[in-house]
Parts: structure tokens; sequence; C-alpha cells
């Protein structure tokens, strides 16, 4: 089978329309036919109605201690944003590679296939893993069954390097997230008999109140020195949308929002976790004793583990060595480099492109990017040979 360059993987990857909310076959379907006609041992594991698949691959030999390259298949929509080209079909112009994904992340996964395939024609004395998850846009759901999957099937390795886009510096710690779908249930009054009834708005309201108190609370104290490094250097409490009601004098009987936290990757998300059911329960007992029918609900929509740096840690030593950086950062993005470290990888996130272009209409890689990302690539598979 022909090899593809960087650009032309690049080219195709964009091509399928992977939006999260759809399938991704198709593109994992191509992705695995070219890299099993290059001798790549790859596995997928399906999502629960088998429409969305993750893709692992293995080239080198069959022996644990691989460097896994991990990156995701889906991307974020494309409606209501003003394109000026086909946001599917990548467009080289003053020095950018334009394109949905381009930038987030397709540019990198393209690199990490070819740096497989090279890999796997040369001999490589370390093995080298690919590791392309679904659902990423959505939480990072995905991730975790893949993690699980891959070291069931494959040779287990030691050392992932997530691709997000970084200008391909390191980044050893990121914030970790959660969030809940939030329904208030009250019980419908005329205004005038407010006493009697519950409105899910107002409730609603006092613990969006509390997240407010919480937040004024967390940004008094004086941040820990891993905190410190994160902009802005704390953990914060959000609520992005709300609605509800049903007339300006009848109490709410329904009040749903969303609450999305961002916690620093020291503390532990489980205790936010907890605070917040806890303050909804507290709510929610206050309602129901004007009236049993009603109540708070909460359902969790995502989680996703922070990244701690690893003092010494080998993903950290690999990429200093391979790029020559002496420093690292954080940011307040979530990835999965925290699933994998949970996993007991030694993880890091190194990638082409900057963060700002991701999502956006016009999403761009620069061509820059893309090339330094190449040498990267070129520098591992002389380091794993």
């Amino acid at each position: 089978m022909e090899k593809l360059t960087q650009r032309q993987l690049l080219d195709r990857l964009v091509s399928f329309p992977t939006v999260s909310r759809g399938t991704n076959l198709d593109l994992v379907d191509w992705l695995e036919g070219y890299l099993t006609g290059h001798g790549i041992t790859c596995h997928r594991h399906w999502n629960e109605d088998r429409t969305k698949a993750a893709l692992m691959a293995h080239a080198g030999p069959m022996i644990p201690g691989a460097v896994v390259l991990s990156g995701h298949s889906d991307v974020v929509p494309v409606d209501g944003q003003d394109w000026t080209g086909d946001p599917w079909t990548v467009v080289e112009r003053d020095g950018r590679l334009y394109g949905r994904g381009t930038c987030d992340m397709k540019g990198y996964v393209a690199l990490a296939v070819w740096a497989l395939v090279e890999g796997q024609g040369m001999g490589l004395r370390r093995p080298l893993q690919l590791a392309l998850s679904y659902d990423e846009e959505l939480g990072c759901t995905g991730a975790p069954p893949m993690i699980q999957t891959l070291r069931q099937v494959l040779p287990v390795g030691d050392v992932a390097l997530i691709g997000e886009p970084s200008r391909m510096g390191l980044i050893n710690g990121h914030k970790g997230g959660t969030g809940f779908h939030v329904h208030v249930k009250g019980y419908e009054v005329h205004s005038s008999r407010l006493p009697y009834g519950v409105s899910a708005v107002m409730e609603g309201a006092r613990l969006i109140h509390w997240l407010n108190t919480r937040n004024a609370e967390i940004q008094a104290a004086t941040p820990t020195a891993q905190a410190a490094m994160f902009d802005p250097p704390f953990t914060t409490l959000h609520v992005g949308q709300i609605k509800g009601g049903t007339a300006n004098n009848i109490t709410a009987a329904d009040c749903h929002f969303s609450i999305e936290m961002r916690v620093v990757s020291d503390e532990a998300l489980e205790d936010h976790a907890q605070s917040v059911l806890d303050q909804a329960a507290q709510v929610a007992a206050g309602m129901q004793a004007i009236h049993p029918d009603t109540g708070i609900t909460l359902t969790r929509f995502f989680g996703v583990p922070g990244l701690k740096p690893e003092p010494g840690g080998a993903a950290e030593a690999l990429v200093r060595k391979l790029t020559g950086q002496n420093s690292a950062g954080v940011v307040s993005y979530g990835t999965e480099a925290g699933q994998f470290q949970e996993a007991g990888y030694s993880a890091v996130v190194c990638g082409p492109g900057d963060i700002a272009q991701a999502h956006q209409a016009d999403e761009y890689l620069e061509v820059s990017e893309f090339e330094a990302g190449q040498r990267f690539m070129e520098a591992l598979l002389k380091e794993l040979a």
C-alpha cells in the first residue's frame, strides 16, 4: 500500500465530518485499513450502540513499554459559524491550514499515523502505539473505556503523549472538570399564594447563590503552590444556562440549569462534586418541608481528572529530550492526559497548534506548527529506534 505524506493524511482525516453528535466510523474504517495495510496491528473499542469506535494501533515489537500517541477523532459542529470555505476541505492560505479539526486535533493525529507507519517500516526497538478516542468533545467520555481496552489487547505502554494544541510546548498539568445537569421540581400555585407553593426558579437560585458564595470563598483563600501555576489560580464553579417557569404569576414548576466546575489538580474533584450534592440536598429538604412532591435531581454529565505534574516523570523527560525544552507549563482546559495518568501512564500534553483556534470558524493550524510537530515525530522515531 502506498504511504501517504503527513499533509495527505491531514487532508484525508479532515474530509471525514466526525462531529461528536454523529458517527466516526467512516474515519475509523479508512484509518484501520490504511494502518493494517502497512502491517500495523489494530483493535477497536465500540460505544454501546456501535455507532462510534476508538481505534488502537501498535507498531514495533510486541513488548511492553510503548510510547502512546493519544488523540481524538471527533470535532465540534460548524453549525451557525461563518466559514469562508468548506470546513471539510483543508485549504492552505497565508501559512495556515484551514479546516475543521486541523488544530483540534487532526493535525496531530495525521502526524501520529505517519509516525506509526514510518516506525513499522524502520524496525523500532521500543514500540509506538496510537490511541484514537471518540467523544472527547463531549467531556472526554470515550477515553476511559478505550484505555482499559488498550491495556487488555496490546502490550502495556508506559508513556502517553497527548497531542492537544500547545504550540509544541510541554504541558505537565491541567485542571480537572466535572458537571451536573440540574432539574429543580417545584409546586405550582398562584403567586398571590406564594408561601403555599414552591418556586423551582427561586429554589434553584438558592443553589446558584451558594455557588457564587463558594466561588468567593475559594478566591479569597491563598492558593497553593500548584494552584498558583494556573490562570486563574483557583477552582471555579459556573452556571452557563438556565430556563424555567410558566408565567410571571405562577410559582415555577420546573427549573433547569447546568453546573460546571474546573478544579485545580491538587484538589480532589470528588470533594467539590460532593459539596454541590450536599448543598442541593439541603435546599431540597427545605422545599419538601413545604410540599413532598418537590425536589432537586442532579445528573452527572462529565468528569475529567486533572493532570498532575510528575517530578522526574518519564513522559516529561522524554519530551524534554526530544524538544530541548527546559520549562513546562499548565493549562486550565482539560484533556485525556489525566485519564491516562489515572490508568498508570506517565502523561504530558504536547501538540501542534494554538488552543485559541480550537472550535472557531475558519479553524486553522499554522504550517510552521505542523512542521514543528513533524520534527518532533522524527526525533521520537530516532529515539525509539
